[in-house]
């Protein structure tokens, strides 16, 4: 007897299947051509971006000059106001974030509205150089708090008009900076953008990105064959006014793909998530630990997750107490314009002045603190790791923290889109069970990359085990939290 009969058909089946699956080679083929197509039809790009725009106008101005809708009767689909809020804050944002973490920066590249206005604006403009101010590195952060505690101020999720002060007043301001400065460039994206500190975090884990080699650039090899006329060697425009020679990380690269093949070392490739945070030679920027830690995680969490906090009611309750136990109204008089606090009468929806206060401490206060947390151990790793591992500093640890991060915004933006399904009377008695195997999954692949990261760069058992139990702190803090949100409060 022969073993050919019963195992004749296993191998032949093994091997259709294989070949049916791409190799990592040819993968790396597709998308290295990827990027070359998305150079060659930059016209149907633009095309995107005017259609994006217009689109985006629409949905920001049209609904603020509507009657505000009623509490009841008016629904998502037969209540322009109501519509435009859904795309806008319960789709369209959460979706730019997940865009963000799997595929880079491609909201920057293809579709974002004001980066494509300032570039325009910017071939057209005055062309100045940048000043030394508007090149501070910490702006991002600042305006991305700025416009988080004022959003909630205002309700912007809430009301079109809030949106468009705010959403609309960035994009003139960015308009405004075009016109002064730079020269076909984005100097808006690159140095003041609210959400640019965010997008440069997440973008750190996204599996593609804009692969350089440095060598082949410098040798100034010859295009490939059929890629002469994108390809070439000439100076390269880079819109966020990103060094691609130089370029290691995809935290400032818009993945336009306008560098794609250039000098032949350019290419869009995938890679693995962690990468980037553990490779040294990649620096761990501060503003990028800072955005992530007091922003992201700080005073974003706040700002989701103070309208269902039993603390700030309870504080809120006491200090209003005390007012009117002392004879002091003066604060929790409701006379604010809407464009300070929110003031819509009609809708029974009327910040006090204690309010707005209370809103202001606790987001920036709580962000601060809860910021202050999370920093703790990171610090404290790397001091344990200083001299068997020097270049794992805090920052590095802190940016570790990344697929947290990422995993918050995108709870905390899809909790808005839940309310508003609500709202539609539909049963979603699935969202919890989503919640937190969600919430799980961000935990367990940040602890997992925070373990490569002391494996790859720390020696001995004993302090690995230390480190790592120490980095556990901030993923059990905001775990903790998101948890209290979702099944406690």
């Amino acid at each position: 007897m022969t073993q050919e009969t019963p195992l004749r058909f296993f191998p032949t089946n093994a091997a259709r299947s294989a070949s049916a699956l791409p190799s990592p080679r040819g993968l790396a083929r597709a998308l290295a051509g990827a990027g070359i197509f998305l150079r060659r039809h930059r016209g149907a790009i633009v095309a995107t971006q005017w259609c994006v725009v217009l689109f985006y106008s629409a949905l920001v101005v049209i609904p603020a000059f509507l009657p505000v809708p009623p509490r009841s009767g008016a629904h998502i689909l037969d209540n322009l106001r109501l519509f435009a809020q859904f795309v806008f804050w319960g789709l369209w944002w959460p979706g730019v974030m997940l865009a963000t973490v799997f595929l880079g920066r491609v909201w920057c590249g293809f579709f974002c509205p004001e980066g494509y206005l300032s570039e325009l604006a910017s071939r057209h403009g005055r062309g100045k150089a940048a000043p030394g101010w508007l090149k501070w590195p910490v702006w991002p952060f600042i305006a991305f708090v700025i416009t988080t505690v004022y959003g909630q101020l205002i309700s912007v999720y809430e009301y079109a008009e809030a949106a468009l002060l705010i959403l609309g007043g960035s994009t003139l301001a960015a308009v405004a900076i075009g016109l002064i400065y730079g020269r076909g460039r984005r100097v808006w994206c690159r140095y003041l953008c609210p959400a640019s500190g965010v997008f440069a975090v997440l973008a750190k884990i996204a599996p593609l990105h804009y692969k350089v080699d440095r060598v082949a650039w410098d040798r100034g090899q010859a295009p490939q064959s059929g890629e002469k006329e994108e390809a070439g060697t000439g100076k390269l425009n880079c819109p966020p006014l990103v060094d691609v020679r130089r370029m290691v990380s995809a935290s400032d690269c818009h993945a336009c793909a306008r560098c794609a093949g250039q000098h032949g070392a350019v290419r869009l490739a995938g890679r693995s998530p962690f990468s980037e945070i553990l490779d040294p030679d990649v620096p761990a920027r501060t503003t990028d630990a800072l955005t992530l830690l007091f922003g992201v995680l700080g005073v974003a969490t706040a700002a989701f997750q103070w309208t269902v906090s039993p603390w700030f009611l309870q504080l809120k309750i006491g200090i209003a107490t005390w007012l009117v136990e002392h004879d002091h109204f003066i604060l929790l008089e409701s006379n604010a314009p809407w464009w300070l606090l929110t003031h819509y009468p009609e809708r029974n929806d009327v910040f006090t002045w204690l309010d707005g206060l209370l809103v202001l401490g606790y987001l920036l206060g709580g962000g601060f603190l809860l910021g202050v947390g999370l920093c703790l151990g990171p610090l404290v790793a790397a001091w344990l790791v200083r001299r068997l591992a020097p270049v794992l500093n805090w920052q590095r640890f802190a940016l570790a923290l990344a697929p947290l991060g990422a995993t918050s915004v995108i709870l905390g933006l899809t909790m808005t889109t839940v309310t508003q399904l609500r709202g539609e009377l539909l049963p979603l008695p699935w969202v919890p069970h989503l919640r937190i195997a969600f919430l799980a999954a961000g935990c367990f692949v940040t602890l997992w990359l925070i373990l490569a990261l002391i494996r790859k760069h720390v020696s001995g058992a004993l302090v690995r085990m230390v480190t790592f139990g120490v980095m556990c702190l901030p993923v059990a803090l905001m775990a903790t939290l998101w948890s209290l949100a979702f099944l406690a409060w």
